[in-house]
């Protein structure tokens, strides 16, 4: 699909790179994190999460073979609530994807964004000079943290915000830009252009072409290749929706959120507090069982199964 579409970057998370590490092209990728995992040593846990972390890096360099920029990788969401858990695992990739030869100007780094994990953005990006992606992001509150932060890019989801509101609403269907994803992402955009905040948003998580077209001029999106595929048969000249122009003439006032007010901000957003946990768990279960499927390649053999 990247050889078909050509963006300028992909991603990767954990639901991607287990479905991936189940089909047969990509087999030899498992076997060399297995064997780099076992090579390394160490308690059978410790081998396992040094398999996992080289998997996801091996995807990640032949990701990068064929795209131009850069490609997100993503930190175990299992330490979304741990700082400096995800700072060191972050350096972690960082080294390993160097031991490939890939340096940290073509990675992005995925950290989910809770407080913590936006803090430990802002010291991977200050102190390291490390790249990150901030995703799992529902609240404004989110995003303007992360503006704050410095960080360099934001994964603000549409499609989860809709299902959600379709879920617990009345209203079923909406007009791409009565779309509350949509809304979302607009209002996160229009914020950073009028304050001039340099963090790029790249609306990420769409359910149909619509909402792609509605976010028009936003800096990036990211998609998939089915509505790729549906994108790339539509013939009609789109005009961008979203401008720096518009943006710096847009009402809005500046806030500051130190840890409390963000809490607090984020909390009042019960969409955004529900999509935020429920996105961490299903990223963790994910990685438990990529988890399991390395522990049967590396250690079922051993004990005669």
């Amino acid at each position: 699909a990247i050889d078909e579409y050509k963006p300028l970057d992909a991603t990767t998370n954990p639901s991607l790179i287990l479905a991936a590490a189940q089909m047969p092209a990509y087999q030899k990728l498992v076997d060399e994190a297995v064997a780099y995992g076992k090579k390394l040593g160490g308690s059978e846990e410790e081998q396992i999460k040094n398999a996992s972390d080289k998997l996801f890096v091996l995807f990640g360099a032949e990701i990068l073979k064929r795209i131009p920029g850069r490609v997100s990788t993503e930190v175990d969401a299992r330490l979304s609530f741990d700082k400096d858990g995800m700072i060191q695992r972050a350096r972690r990739l960082i080294d390993l994807y160097k031991e490939v030869g890939v340096g940290k100007d073509r990675i992005l780094i995925k950290l989910s964004s809770t407080w913590e994990g936006i803090q430990a953005g802002r010291v991977l990006e200050a102190e390291y000079g490390i790249h990150c992606n901030m995703t799992l992001l529902f609240s404004f509150a989110q995003a303007v943290a992360c503006a704050e932060a410095g960080v360099t890019l934001i994964s603000p989801f549409v499609g989860r915000i809709l299902d959600w509101y379709v879920a617990n609403g009345d209203k079923k269907t909406y007009e791409p830009s009565e779309d509350p994803g949509v809304k979302s992402v607009t209002k996160i955009y229009n914020y950073y252009k009028k304050f001039g905040y340099k963090t790029i948003v790249m609306g990420a998580s769409f359910r149909n072409t619509g909402q792609i077209k509605a976010l028009t001029g936003c800096d990036y999106l990211t998609i998939s290749p089915k509505l790729l595929a549906e994108l790339s048969k539509e013939h009609v000249k789109l005009t961008p929706t979203l401008s720096v122009k518009e943006a710096q003439a847009c009402d809005l006032e500046k806030i500051h959120l130190d840890e409390k007010a963000f809490r607090w901000h984020h909390n009042e957003d019960q969409m955004a507090v529900e999509k935020l946990s429920d996105g961490i768990r299903r990223f963790a279960a994910d990685a438990v069982k990529l988890e399991r499927m390395l522990k049967e390649r590396m250690f079922s053999t051993e004990n005669g199964k």
